[in-house]
């Protein structure tokens, strides 16, 4: 399965659900679509998809071959093969869900954290950060796109 940023959407649907069915968040409902998109956001700076690994490859085969010089389908190309296979090497294979981590769990989990703190979209937040740090990192290690 290809990540995008609607993998990203899933990630922050599957969030907003155990946190409100563990009783964490209070929200209003008819902003639980903003709140997806904004939490999908926050994931993306933590989180890189097929998608941007794509992106960052093609970047990389465009700086070093010039843009007069590029392929017709890049994506085809030797060096852009060589080059995403680096790209995921740099994330030292860790992923979940196929997001590849750009922080680490621990990182993300403090990121989602202030995020729920700080987020307008959200009436109240129940929890310490250290509780909120460990469901979230729980929850998130078990996150499966498919499943979810």
């Amino acid at each position: 399965m290809r990540t995008d940023f609607e993998t990203l959407r899933s990630l922050a649907t599957y969030t907003i659900n155990l946190l409100k069915e563990n009783k964490m968040i209070e929200f209003d409902s008819a902003k639980r679509e903003d709140l997806i998109d904004a939490m999908a956001t926050e994931y993306g700076v933590a989180f890189a998809t097929d998608e941007d690994i794509r992106d960052q490859a093609i970047e990389e085969v465009e700086d070093k071959m010039g843009e007069d010089f590029l392929p017709e389908d890049i994506t085809e190309s030797e060096m852009f093969n060589h080059a995403r296979k680096e790209i995921i090497k740099s994330f030292n294979g860790e992923n979940i869900g196929g997001l590849y981590l750009v922080e680490s769990l621990n990182q993300i989990a403090k990121r989602m954290t202030a995020f729920l703190m700080d987020c307008e979209l959200i009436d109240d937040v129940f929890g310490t950060d250290d509780e909120l740090n460990q469901f979230l990192i729980s929850r998130i290690r078990n996150f499966s796109p498919k499943k979810n």
